[in-house]
This record gives C-alpha cells, sequence and structure tokens, in this order.
C-alpha cells in the first residue's frame, strides 16, 4: 500500500508546477489535482475518516472578457493552489508517520526474536542435561482437551494422515513417540499445510513430557520459520508457557505482547487462554 500511496502523492505533487508549463485552461487543470487529491486521501483513509481534509475552494472560477480568466479569478485560483499545497503537506506528514510507526514496531519485533533466540541456545544445554523439578500443572486432559488439535477422520493425503498419527501419539500420552513421529512427518512433507500443525504438536508434546526448554526452541522455529501457518498463533502462545516454566517470566510477557500484535484475529482456543497465562507470567496488566 506505501508503494502505491507515494506514487499518487508524487503524481499529485507534479502536477501543481505543471500548471505554468501546459496549455490547458488553468481551472481544470486544478480540479483534476483535487480529484487526485481526494484519490490519496481515500487510500490514507479507507471507508472515510474525520481528518480526510476537503479541498477549501469552490472550482468554479470566474472568466473575464474572452474567456481568459480575470484577475479576481487569478487570485481564487492562487489560494486553490496554496490549499492544496497545504493538503498535501498534511497528507505527506500523516504518511511519513505512520511509515516511522511501523519500522518502529517492526524493529521491536527483530529485537525480541534475536534476544528469544540467544536466550533459548543459553538455557537448553543446562535444562536437557538436568531436567527441572516437576511443575504442578493441570493433567495434561483438562489443560490440553483433545478438541484443541482435531484430527479429522478422512485424511486428504499422506501429509494430513502422518499428523493424524501423531495426534494420536499424543492424545495418548506417549509423548516420546510422539515427539519422533510427528519430526519425522514434518521433515517428510516440509511443505504442507500440515507441517505447521506438525512442528506446533511436537512442541507441545515436549511441553507435556516437562521439556520446556526443547519445546521453547521448536516453537520459536515454527513461528519464525511460517509465520502464516495456520498454528504459528499457537506456536507463539505455547512459547510463552514454555518460558514461563523456564521462569523467564518477563520473555515470556514480550512474546503474549507479540502475539497480539501479530495475531489480533487469533483462533478462540488461544484467546479465551490468553488472559490466564498472562497472569501466570506475572504480565502488567494491558
Amino acid at each position: 500500500m506505501r508503494v502505491h500511496l507515494f506514487g499518487l502523492l508524487l503524481i499529485v505533487s507534479a502536477a501543481a508546477p505543471a500548471l505554468a508549463q501546459r496549455a490547458e485552461p488553468v481551472d481544470r487543470r486544478l480540479d483534476r489535482i483535487e480529484q487526485q487529491l481526494r484519490a490519496v486521501q481515500r487510500r490514507v483513509f479507507p471507508g472515510g475518516n474525520n481528518q480526510v481534509v476537503e479541498p477549501e475552494i469552490g472550482a468554479e472560477t470566474p472568466r473575464g472578457p474572452g474567456g481568459s480568466p480575470s484577475g479576481e479569478a487569478l487570485s481564487g485560483l492562487t489560494a486553490r493552489v496554496d490549499a492544496l499545497e497545504a493538503q498535501l503537506r498534511t497528507l505527506t506528514g500523516q504518511v511519513e508517520e505512520q511509515g516511522f510507526r511501523s519500522r518502529q514496531i517492526e524493529e521491536q519485533i527483530a529485537r525480541l526474536r534475536a534476544d528469544l533466540t540467544q536466550r533459548l541456545e543459553r538455557i537448553e544445554a543446562p535444562v536437557v542435561a538436568a531436567p527441572p523439578p516437576p511443575v504442578s500443572r493441570p493433567a495434561p486432559a483438562a489443560e490440553e482437551p483433545p478438541a484443541a488439535e482435531p484430527a479429522p477422520a478422512a485424511p486428504a493425503d499422506a501429509a494430513e494422515e502422518a499428523y493424524n498419527a501423531g495426534f494420536r501419539l499424543w492424545d495418548q500420552r506417549r509423548y516420546a513417540e510422539a515427539q519422533a513421529a510427528l519430526d519425522a512427518a514434518a521433515t517428510r512433507h516440509p511443505n504442507s499445510r500440515w507441517t505447521s500443525w506438525m512442528r506446533n504438536l511436537q512442541g507441545r508434546a515436549f511441553l507435556d513430557d516437562n521439556k520446556p526448554a526443547t519445546a521453547a526452541r521448536i516453537l520459536l522455529a515454527n513461528y519464525q520459520d511460517n509465520p502464516r501457518g495456520e498454528r504459528a498463533a499457537d506456536s507463539l502462545y505455547y512459547l510463552g508457557v514454555a518460558l514461563t516454566r523456564l521462569n523467564r517470566r518477563a520473555e515470556a510477557c514480550r512474546v503474549y505482547d507479540e502475539l497480539a500484535l501479530v495475531y489480533p484475529n487469533m483462533r478462540d482456543f488461544v484467546r479465551t487462554r490468553l488472559p490466564q497465562a498472562r497472569t501466570d507470567a506475572r504480565c502488567a496488566a494491558n
């Protein structure tokens, strides 16, 4: 959208200096500039907005004898040009401000991802070598209802069947077998829509097996490698759960903030659990 928007701004900006160079009547060219300005405004404020700047000068241009603009008409045209230039400056400032904010958000997300990757690399080895003490938590049947990861009854392809096989192992709490089966399935089907499901459930299998560091690594990779995958938002949520269990609550809160920012339309399964997850991590209220 930004490319098209700046393109329109350049077209409109270039139209004003051309007034003194082309033979077309000035008032008609000004009308065309105003139309282009409205097109820019519709791009900046889709659907209408109270901030849209409407032209303040009427389109009618009084003419003197012979059809040429009178002195009063030329003054009116000058006022119209001034108004258009002011409107373009306003829109340009708004576009630049929006671009600055977008860059800030992108930089924050990039820093968060780099920081999480570094921290997970530092904490994973000692946690695997010396498993953390048992964490008191609800039984998987209560915390993770089977409906959370549905297994279709009639698989459409080999990747779906491979996911279902791993799901059945996870559902039976045979976590080690599920981990291996889901990893092998994701390796065999790297470009399937089910890969996002496989890696997410693989991370959950490690989480349920009381191995949150390994789970965090897999879940973070699933989100980073395929942010548009069907279970990318879920992986970001469970990454926060894993970090909370590793006593990395500040990082968990930042993950939950990114989840809300990147996936405002997350599925209800995640949305309804997010408030309690933020409470568990002792996050500040939004």
